[in-house]
């Protein structure tokens, strides 16, 4: 289930909570703000003066000048001074908060259910977690800074043009802020197309990621150019939005700079006047100019970040949405697994991944503890989707699944999955040298331990060929080994620290037929006094299990041993003897 999206209105407040940690950071950088506001309104009255001790013919004072001069030098350093802690100190913020969010977003991610990373587009996912981080930290955090400086600016100057002549000041204060509500009109009107490019920009990730993970069937089956074509149709949508949202947030800053040189321009007028009848000094209209130089600039500055703003709230909450999606991370605080034989029961168990296509309905089964279940079907008849069910990467949508007559649902889940060792017919390798690939999951293990799981499930010999043998840096596509080589790691890493139940789901399907033989007999020795599943297709190698399931439509239709099946003579025996028929 999904929580509710969340609303633009919470998004600042929510802002601020991922900041409040370095709250001593952003006081400082405050403090340090402040200092650099002073010392840059304090330099205009300090060249005014300036001005004033050289207004005419042989009657400079040098002496003056010369004092100002060092003053001014030394007002503008210190504000460059404050400026850079300022901005170190805003660094430290937006990165920290940055990583601090990417490592919350890979933890979220990581406690997800199963099904909504199957449900939503991998690279949807991948791009909040890189491009929508990006953008919060350009537009939001990074911008902190210059709307702060920017707001105080205006403030003092204020303060300061009215200290020297009100009339002038009067026309700046009325008229300079209408540059203000033309960048809030323009932002107001492209937020949305901020919102649909990073959606886009999603997609974008997610073909790419589907191109150059999958580049091997694409180009086997010569879809090279029509993903090229998807991803040039996408990026032609990505490249009308991107404009549209980038003319509409670039004509704000050409739009305030308009009206404020317009203002700027009347200034001087006005204050030329004023100087010729006595009622401003030379020096005094010299410092009201660059105070109002000085008033109008922030409002370019805050047009920027307002427009930068729009988007990285949009993106903020597409990474809130992702961050409020509901996890089993309430389901890592219940019961531990205690040691000792436990039956495993499907009671009434009824699962369909969508409400329109029922799948499982009504299953029931018992399995005592220590037996081989072999759970054979056609495609689609939810063999390996009664696995999700055990392993709690799916919930079942009525009955119940227990185990030693506690429900799953009592147990935390890390403690319930570590129960079980699993292989996939779909091998899973990590970027890392083959004895980290069969230790995962585990620390500390002893070289020797890697070796002796190895040598079990029949890997050791080609691991020894291989140019830095056990230290051999693979990366997670396996791409120097073969298919069955993977499949033998995948093999090795379960048979390293032997769960009390098994999971094998085709493990042996990318296998050459004399080493699946060794395979098959070791794993006869490591499902002795465990409870283990067998998903199978070939028929031929679940001979030996205790209890064999036939499921057809997510209902059991036959259930036996093998031979007890043949002699029955129904779909199973069917099954069977196609697949000789076929060979």
């Amino acid at each position: 289930m999904k929580n509710k999206k969340t609303k633009p209105n919470d998004t600042l407040k929510r802002i601020v909570l991922l900041v409040s940690p370095y709250r001593i950071h952003l006081i400082c950088s405050l403090v340090f703000a402040s200092f650099y506001v002073a010392l840059s309104l304090f330099a205009p009255i300090i060249s005014g003066r300036a001005v004033d001790a050289m207004t005419g013919k042989d009657a400079v004072d040098f002496e003056a000048v010369f004092t100002l001069a060092i003053i001014y030098a030394a007002t503008v350093l210190g504000a460059s001074v404050c400026q850079w802690l300022m901005t170190h100190l805003t660094n430290i913020i937006t990165y920290k908060t940055v990583l601090k969010l990417r490592r919350d977003l890979f933890y979220k991610i990581t406690d997800l259910p199963v099904g909504y990373i199957d449900s939503h587009p991998h690279g949807d996912i991948l791009s909040r977690v890189i491009n929508d981080v990006e953008q919060l930290s350009d537009g939001l955090l990074m911008g902190f800074s210059q709307l702060f400086t920017g707001l105080l600016t205006i403030v003092a100057t204020i303060g300061f043009m009215f200290s020297i002549n009100i009339p002038i000041a009067i026309v700046v204060v009325v008229f300079t802020p209408l540059s203000l509500f033309v960048a809030s009109f323009i932002a107001r009107n492209t937020y949305s197309m901020f919102k649909k490019q990073s959606e886009i920009r999603g997609e974008m990730t997610t073909l790419i990621e589907e191109a150059v993970g999958g580049a091997k069937t694409v180009n086997v089956f010569g879809r090279g150019d029509e993903i090229g074509k998807k991803i040039a149709y996408t990026g032609e949508e990505l490249r009308k939005c991107g404009v549209r949202a980038l003319f509409f947030s670039s004509i704000t800053n050409p739009a305030t700079r308009f009206v404020n040189n317009a203002v700027y321009a009347a200034v001087g007028i006005l204050g030329a006047f004023l100087a010729i009848d006595g009622k401003i000094s030379v020096g005094g209209l010299s410092s009201f100019l660059m105070y109002a130089n000085q008033y109008t600039k922030p409002f370019n500055e805050i047009s920027g970040v307002i427009a930068e703003f729009v988007g990285a709230k949009a993106s903020a909450e597409r990474i809130f949405d992702l961050l409020d999606e509901k996890t089993v991370e309430s389901e890592l605080s219940g019961e531990i697994i205690p040691d000792g034989e436990k039956e495993i029961s499907f009671s009434s168990v009824s699962f369909s991944y969508s409400p329109e296509k029922p799948l499982i309905e009504n299953f029931s089964l018992s399995v005592p503890y220590g037996k081989m279940v072999a759970i054979v079907g056609p495609t689609g008849c939810g063999k390996t989707t009664l696995i999700n069910l055990l392993l709690r990467f799916y919930d079942v949508n009525s009955g119940d699944i227990s185990l030693g007559n506690i429900s799953l649902k009592e147990f935390d889940i890390n403690s319930l999955r570590r129960n079980f060792g699993m292989v996939l017919q779909d091998t899973w390798l990590k970027n890392g040298t083959v004895a980290e690939n069969i230790a995962y999951g585990r620390k500390n293990i002893p070289r020797e331990q890697i070796v002796a799981a190895a040598v079990r499930a029949h890997a050791d010999s080609f691991i020894s060929s291989l140019e830095n043998g056990y230290d051999t840096v693979i990366n997670e596509d396996g791409d120097n080994l073969s298919v069955g080589q993977k499949q033998m790691l995948c093999i090795s890493r379960v048979m390293l620290d032997l769960p009390p139940m098994l999971i094998l789901d085709e493990a042996t399907s990318s296998i050459d037929t004399m080493t699946e033989l060794r395979i098959r007999r070791a794993f006869d020795e490591m499902t002795v006094g465990r409870t283990s599943f067998v998903v199978a297709h070939r028929l031929s190698t679940i001979t030996k299990a205790d209890l064999v399931l036939v499921m057809k439509n997510g209902k059991i239709v036959e259930k036996g041993t093998h031979s007890e099946l043949l002699r029955a003579g129904g779909f199973y025996k069917t099954l069977y003897e196609s697949q000789f028929e076929t060979e």
